[in-house]
């Protein structure tokens, strides 16, 4: 850890560093699966899932940012390199063979929801940093937010 005077006691600041490093490569891993949907996607609503899919990818890069310097800002170092990401992600893996939308949403939606399952527990287990806390909160709204805008697509149209 890198000094600060920063007032968090160092063994909660080294217990939310790891939570935040944790969800950093589960977040970037999300992050990538949108971009492989985004770039992946065929079919006939092709545009408004490739436009949702980039949202998604932008919303979770801002995600991305916030758990990053917040692991800093209490002293820590951040691994988010492909490699680290590689080794620490609990998602599941991104299918790399599928092409139609319906595929993409079904896809995406299963990696937003475990994302957001996890962002939840950490919720729990950052309570002792409200201000870790309320990053995890803010995220897990996020989560909730783009789950149902790309699971309102598997709907069938009325």
């Amino acid at each position: 850890m890198y000094p600060t005077k920063n007032d968090i006691p160092e063994t909660t600041r080294r217990q939310m560093i790891e939570l935040c490093n944790a969800r950093l490569a589960d977040a970037i891993d999300l992050q990538t699966q949108s971009k492989q949907a985004h770039w992946n996607v065929k079919g006939p609503h092709f545009i408004a899932l490739h436009e949702l899919f980039d949202k998604v990818n932008d919303e979770v890069e801002d995600y991305v940012d916030l758990i990053a310097e917040r692991a800093v800002q209490l002293g820590g170092s951040v691994e988010g390199t492909a490699r680290s990401v590689a080794k620490r992600s609990t998602l599941a893996e991104y299918p790399l063979k599928i092409a139609t939308g319906r595929q993409h949403v079904e896809a995406l939606s299963s990696a937003l929801a475990a994302f957001g399952k996890l962002v939840r527990s950490a919720v729990e287990d950052s309570d002792e940093d409200k201000d870790t806390n309320d990053i995890f909160i803010e995220i897990s709204r996020g989560m909730d937010k783009w789950l149902w805008m790309v699971e309102a697509h598997l709907h069938p149209e009325a």
